[in-house]
């Protein structure tokens, strides 16, 4: 499963495991939790954002349908309706509250913001008609396009970007944004609740609003082009500085400028969408979209039989040839842009030690779980971080091959001693590990095995219990877990709060003054050159201190039934964005 870290523009995205953090399956940033993407420079924007630096090779290709006369008729027979499979959301209908890729998912499709992202990585204009940056950077006018509405026909307001603003800077937020990192002037004395609005964004006209810094950063310009707006007509009715409840309630009931809107969800198995007629590009083609839940074990045999259109089916070279022989399908390989990973609670003592997390790391098969799941199609990798980013690096990388007699070695240093009953005790403590496995999960279904057995060597015991991806998600929102595995998606900028003390997106009680310090200063630097030496010298760090055991960046495939044309897919962008353009095909 995915998570997203900050799209948030964080896609902490736990995706199921085929993937995308903690959403993903396999994936990274989005848990799927995900980081925003910027730029280096501070000139005047008009219609689109400056460039963002972005790796080579972004994607491995497109197999084309070889033979659409095999469509199932099932498929055929839906004239105007599109089904996407995925993994069940958590039902947070809402860009301050999202946390997992699914609930990303649906809010992509519901809600608009000043900026949107391109394929490449950079961004471009989506409702804003121009964005005006003063020359010290620290002023953004934003002009909105003329005639946006809501889904309801209400008009679109410059003062709805100010509201926004204030729900996310408001004492009692606690999603996963971190918007007083984005030094607006007044932030701080609104969120202290020592003003009652935000001085530092101005409402000009009901197209125009400023925003002012106090200081610039290579994130400021998506950081405050990604707000995705909410209308203040409906979301503001009982909200009060200082509790949100009344905006939470309806995180089940969302109204956005988007493509689309809900029109019923169920949980656990569907949610309904229709086309917003009102939408500032045109209505979409595709008049419903359903959102089904699936699973690894479910996914394959609906799109075989045309009861789904999409999905992202898990990579193998034999569901390769299965998706290819079917002749049907447009079968897309990308290089994720995350990774998977098992991450340690850092506020239980026995993983406060860098020894015994650097044990547990070499002392775990990784290049044999990975291969036996994915082939050719991962590689086992050492920083958080994917090969499609222009921050990756694998200079002075510590590559923890398997080896269990560094591992013993290391929890021996640490003071965990083998006992007689064969497990390593320390200070009275037996080493114990409770783990929390996804079901129907075929990574978790590859590592719990040789996990057991190698730490069980090692002289520890794991004892897991298997629950559902959201299940998961809520137990590390609680900090209630030992270890589990998910995966980051992630944007294409490396700036996050993952690893950052006390950070948005930090459950698990990481924390590191160096790592800290390098995460701001990369942050700050507007140089591309220099941010890469910053962001490099960070990873390093990270690599030493092992804060979570990383496993691999792998491949994502997502099939796609040949009838549905106009997707615009990559490791940077995903399917939601392109949805309003898709039209489906007899």
């Amino acid at each position: 499963m995915c998570m997203t870290k900050k799209w948030n523009l964080m896609l902490a995205v736990l995706l199921s495991l085929t993937v995308v953090l903690s959403a993903c399956s396999g994936g990274n940033n989005k848990e799927a939790n995900a980081p925003a993407t910027t730029n280096d420079t501070k000139e005047t924007v008009d219609t689109t954002t400056p460039e963002t630096p972005v790796a080579e090779d972004q994607s491995s290709g497109l197999i084309k349908a070889t033979d659409v006369s095999l469509n199932p008729e099932l498929a055929k027979n839906r004239k105007d309706t599109l089904i996407v499979g995925m993994v069940d959301p958590k039902g947070v209908f809402s860009p301050l509250f999202m946390e997992t890729a699914y609930d990303f998912y649906v809010n992509y499709a519901i809600f608009d913001s000043f900026l949107e992202v391109k394929a490449d990585g950079t961004y471009v204009n989506s409702l804003a008609e121009k964005i005006d940056v003063s020359e010290d950077g620290l002023k953004y006018t934003y002009h909105l396009k003329p005639g946006v509405t809501y889904s309801d026909g209400s008009p679109m307001k410059a003062s709805d970007y100010l509201f926004t603003m204030k729900l996310l800077l408001d004492k009692s937020y606690d999603g996963e944004s971190d918007p007083l990192s984005y030094h607006i002037v007044g932030a701080k004395e609104y969120n202290e609740g020592t003003s009652s609005d935000i001085s530092g964004i101005k409402v000009i006209d009901d197209n125009t609003v400023e925003v002012s810094l106090t200081e610039y950063s290579a994130m400021s310009p998506v950081e405050l082009g990604g707000v995705y707006i909410l209308p203040e007509s409906y979301y503001g009715k009982g909200y009060k500085q200082g509790n949100l409840e009344s905006v939470k309630a309806l995180n089940n009931k969302p109204l956005g400028s988007g493509q689309y809107k809900i029109t019923s969800y169920k949980a656990g198995q569907e949610i309904v969408l229709a086309a917003n007629e009102n939408y500032f590009r045109g209505a979409p083609i595709v008049k419903n979209v359903i959102f089904k839940t699936t699973t690894d074990s479910t996914n394959m045999a609906m799109i075989q039989s045309g009861e789904t259109d999409m999905d992202n089916i898990n990579v193998s070279e034999d569901n390769v040839e299965e998706l290819k022989a079917l002749g049907f399908l447009d079968i897309n390989i990308l290089p994720n842009n995350g990774y998977g990973y098992i991450q340690f609670n850092h506020n239980e003592k026995k993983f406060q030690d860098p020894k015994v997390r650097q044990a547990l790391t070499f002392g775990l098969n990784r290049s044999d779980i990975v291969k036996g799941i994915y082939g050719p199609y991962a590689d086992v990798i050492n920083i958080p971080q994917s090969k499609v980013s222009w921050s990756f690096t694998d200079e002075n990388i510590e590559k923890y091959d398997f080896n269990m007699e560094k591992a013993k070695t290391l929890l021996d240093e640490a003071g965990w001693v083998v006992g007689a009953s064969g497990i390593r005790e320390k200070d009275g403590e037996k080493f114990k590990i409770n783990f929390s496995a996804t079901a129907d999960n075929p990574v978790v279904e590859s590592l719990l095995p040789i996990m057991t057995t190698n730490y069980k060597e090692l002289g520890i015991e794991i004892v897991s219990e298997v629950l559902d991806f959201n299940a998961i998600m809520d137990k590390k929102t609680k900090g209630d877990f030992d270890m589990f595995f998910a995966a980051w998606g992630l944007t294409p900028d490396p700036d996050n709060t993952v690893f950052i003390t006390k950070g948005a997106q930090n459950d698990a009680g990481y924390s590191n003054a160096k790592v800290d310090e390098l995460m701001a200063k990369g942050k700050k630097e507007m140089d591309i050159e220099k941010r890469k030496e910053i962001y490099k010298e960070m990873y390093q760090e990270l690599n030493k201190d092992v804060p979570m055991i990383l496993m691999y960046q792998r491949t994502n495939m997502t099939a796609v039934n040949a009838r549905a044309q106009g997707f615009d897919l990559s490791p940077y962008k995903e399917f939601p964005f392109s949805l309003y353009q898709v039209q489906l095909e007899q």
